[in-house]
């Protein structure tokens, strides 16, 4: 009875259908099933879906945004029910599009996924400034700090929040993954990340794999 309901959740979130969503998250509820298992063999896989139909073009941008609000509301009915013990964080992530940059479509799309997917998330907004980062990292000790931009003028503000996470004497404490538009596995290496997501879903899997310990 419970794999069923969960499949039929499953399959209302990849079909992107809220109203469905919602009152089958309800009816799961209702059903006792713990609202832990909703999140990790609802809410997660059906967002492993979704990131699958993304990589293969059956899914775009649009549709990658509204699964994201979807897992979103529906994770936030469960909080309430949620015990603290129940939440077991899969890591704590920081994210922010850098200094000079006020885009943040794909960030606040990678920020919705990470919390589908388990994350606690630590959004510090747009336009970004490198001792904010680095004022993050000291007061929320997260395991990852993702960085987005959108316009070439300001990528280089990427390298200078590595620098200053560096001169603070953490950045070995975090990984670091980079985003947006004009960024390259290349130049993702030449300022010194750990990481390039060249979208929210293989960030999403990039952050899942390390605090995995996979790599």
């Amino acid at each position: 009875m419970y794999e069923e309901l969960l499949a039929r959740l499953r399959e209302a979130i990849v079909n992107l259908d809220l109203d469905a969503s919602k009152s089958l998250t309800k009816e799961c509820l209702e059903k006792g099933i713990p609202p832990s298992e909703i999140v990790s063999k609802g809410i997660s896989i059906a967002m492993e879906e979704v990131g699958k139909k993304f990589e293969s073009s059956e899914y775009f941008l649009s549709e990658l945004i509204v699964a994201g609000e979807i897992g979103k509301e529906i994770t936030q009915m469960l909080k309430p029910y949620l015990k603290e013990s129940e939440i077991r964080k899969k890591g704590k992530v920081v994210i922010g599009t850098v200094k000079g940059d006020l885009h943040d479509i794909g960030k606040n799309i990678f920020g919705m996924m990470l919390e589908a997917a388990g994350f606690e998330v630590i959004d510090l907004g747009t336009d970004v400034p490198a001792e904010a980062f680095v004022e993050a990292v000291k007061k929320n000790s997260p395991d990852i700090v993702g960085m987005s931009a959108l316009l070439t003028v300001t990528m280089g503000e990427m390298e200078n929040v590595i620098n200053a996470l560096k001169k603070a004497g953490l950045r070995d404490k975090v990984k670091v993954i980079v985003g947006g538009a004009p960024i390259t596995e290349e130049f993702a290496r030449k300022i010194g990340a750990d990481a390039y997501g060249k979208d929210a879903v293989v960030g999403v899997e990039i952050c899942k794999a390390w605090v995995e310990g996979k790599s």
